[in-house]
């Protein structure tokens, strides 16, 4: 295999993480060094089952062993020197957008590529020799402008290709002092094959694991000197990826952006409680379902397919023996609020008895463009005309002066859940980004 490696691609990638993303945002907010403050950011709890700490700082971890998405409000120390703070979406993404204009200042555009909110890969092949005489040199210096601007640390895993960046700095970057990372084609036996838990490389999840365990695969240099015919063959195309995961080779282009084949729109809510009440279960539906409806229409798009998917509480599911339903139908295309409604209720009427509901989520697909209405013969024409723009006319007003001036009135009771959605962002609390 060694043989064969000049012959794939060479290039120069950065994959830069933004140390504990969400509490370096709060900390230095606060005027405080990301790295010494003890500091957690926790969601709200009546949309997580009592508080989920989104984010810890590597100071919270060290002195409570706090693991961000893991540990609850429960797990929190009441120890003074720790500082608890709400999550601010709108503030994250601010930073997430200066941290890659930053990124364009040494790469161009096209080779910037924000890979979560936190994570960016960026293509250095073309650019690296402008601003340094390695491309380890130019990360540091990456590092040092985004902490003399933005204050946040940063943390680089350099490769020659995107995947070996990432395993630079999933594996080595992050337990540096100097935060950077490298594995190379010539280094991947003494970087990658050392690699004991498979988990620990990009790609392996513990399903993933189990599945290579049953193999007598348990490390990477197994995983490495396996027939990869025999990996397809009980894996498929996934089996094929990790071999040459192992083998440090990737032919993915970070200019290439992939186009998604089959779009589609939707949106879900994990309740702040268990709803029980069929009416207010159909209030949260229906605010879903206009929801979606608006989305479509923003971008132009009718829908051909719609589904409805109902998640069940703990106890409802106990009683029950079923996690919740899941229904679609196909419809004309549209993307009128009053249809979609209509065809949502009709599909919760069909299959639920009474449990107790925790997650509701709608999804519109077979997307075509909003180039025309299809009327029913049995209605009258103007009527329908009428009601289709009355949506554009009510997404005008939310867009000019917010959605909470123009709201129907059952989101006013105590089961409509709109006006709260609509201060969040990822289904956090948006807050101020200029805090």
């Amino acid at each position: 295999m060694m043989m064969f490696i000049d012959k794939e691609p060479h290039g120069v990638f950065f994959l830069i993480d933004n140390k504990s993303f969400y509490a370096s945002c709060e900390a230095v907010q606060r005027g405080f060094n990301p790295l010494k403050i003890p500091l957690v950011v926790l969601s709200e709890q009546e949309n997580t089952n009592g508080g989920l700490i989104l984010a810890t700082s590597p100071e919270a971890k060290r002195l409570f062993h706090l693991k961000a998405n893991v540990s609850r409000q429960r797990n929190l120390p009441q120890d003074p020197r720790l500082c608890v703070v709400p999550p601010r979406m709108n503030l994250y993404i601010k930073r997430n957008l200066q941290i890659n204009q930053i990124f364009t200042e040494f790469a161009s555009e096209q080779d910037v590529w924000p890979y979560s909110i936190d994570e960016s890969i960026v293509d250095m092949t073309h650019s690296w020799k402008l601003f340094g005489n390695t491309p380890r040199e130019v990360a540091r210096v990456i590092q040092k402008t985004v902490r003399k601007r933005l204050g946040l640390y940063t943390t680089v895993g350099i490769g020659d290709n995107p995947v070996q960046a990432k395993i630079a700095l999933d594996v080595y970057a992050k337990h540096t002092s100097e935060l950077i990372g490298e594995i190379h084609y010539e280094t991947v036996p003494k970087t990658i094959w050392p690699i004991d838990n498979l988990t620990d490389v990009w790609g392996i999840g513990n399903r993933t694991a189990k599945h290579l365990n049953r193999l007598g695969i348990h490390n990477m240099y197994e995983l490495a000197h396996t027939n990869p015919y025999l990996l397809k063959q009980e894996m498929g195309v996934i089996g094929e990826q990790l071999f040459a995961t192992a083998w440090g080779v990737d032919r993915s282009k970070v200019s290439h952006k992939p186009v998604t084949k089959s779009a589609s729109l939707g949106n879900s809510q994990v309740l702040p409680r268990d709803y029980l009440g069929q009416q207010e279960i159909e209030t949260v539906i229906k605010e879903i379902g206009e929801q979606v409806a608006a989305r479509l229409r923003h971008h132009h798009k009718l829908a051909s397919c719609l589904s409805l998917s109902i998640g069940f509480s703990y106890a409802a599911i106990a009683e029950d023996g079923r996690g919740g339903f899941h229904h679609a139908l196909r419809l004309p295309p549209c993307n009128n609020n009053r249809e979609i409604v209509k065809q949502l209720i009709f599909m919760f009427r069909q299959d639920w008895n009474g449990q107790a509901v925790r997650n509701i989520a709608v999804y519109t697909s077979r997307l075509t463009p909003d180039t025309h209405q299809q009327l029913d013969l049995f209605m009258n024409p103007n009527r329908q005309i009428k009601n289709e723009k009355l949506g554009y006319v009510i997404d005008e007003i939310h867009q000019k002066f917010g959605f909470t001036k123009l709201v129907y009135a059952t989101s006013l009771t105590t089961g409509g859940t709109a006006i709260e959605r609509s201060k969040m962002v990822g289904g956090h609390n948006g807050g101020n980004s200029y805090e």
